[in-house]
């Protein structure tokens, strides 16, 4: 299974400062970790996100559309990186998870989200699409 994991801004940590030589060996660390999960075959693909002054967040309301400019107040809903794991299952994800170095000074948090597979679609595709070879191209849902 894949699972998506969000890394979230510590709580009123300004994102936009230079890093802490505490926070640069912590990034060493994620990097060693990142090397853990390559050599376990679980690391598919990560990339920490630039700071939310950069962001937009577009809100949709029917047919309405409102575009807001970061940075945004709530600094622990931020996401600030994510990774994509291959695992047997969650609690292999979260076992992974729980061994993962803190980035961020005091209290932070990640969650774990399973993609969407074909398999779960099936109800949704026609047969022809289920058996198609998946080669990592994305189909019509997006679903790789």
């Amino acid at each position: 299974m894949r699972v998506m994991v969000f890394v979230k801004a510590a709580e009123n940590v300004d994102m936009d400062a230079a890093p802490t030589p505490e926070q640069l060996e912590a990034f060493a660390a994620m990097d060693r970790f990142t090397e853990e999960l390559v050599q376990a075959g679980v690391f598919i693909a990560a990339a920490g996100l630039k700071a939310g002054a950069e962001a937009k967040r577009v809100v949709f309301d029917g047919p309405a559309r409102t575009v807001t400019d970061g940075p945004f107040a709530e600094s622990r809903e931020l996401v600030v990186g994510f990774s994509i794991w291959e695992v047997k299952d969650m609690d292999e994800a979260v076992a992974w998870a729980k061994r993962s170095p803190n980035c961020m000074p005091g209290r932070s948090e990640v969650e774990i989200r399973p993609f969407y597979e074909a398999e779960d679609l099936a109800a949704f595709m026609p047969p022809e699409e289920l058996a198609a070879p998946r080669d990592g191209a994305r189909g019509k849902l997006g679903v790789a």
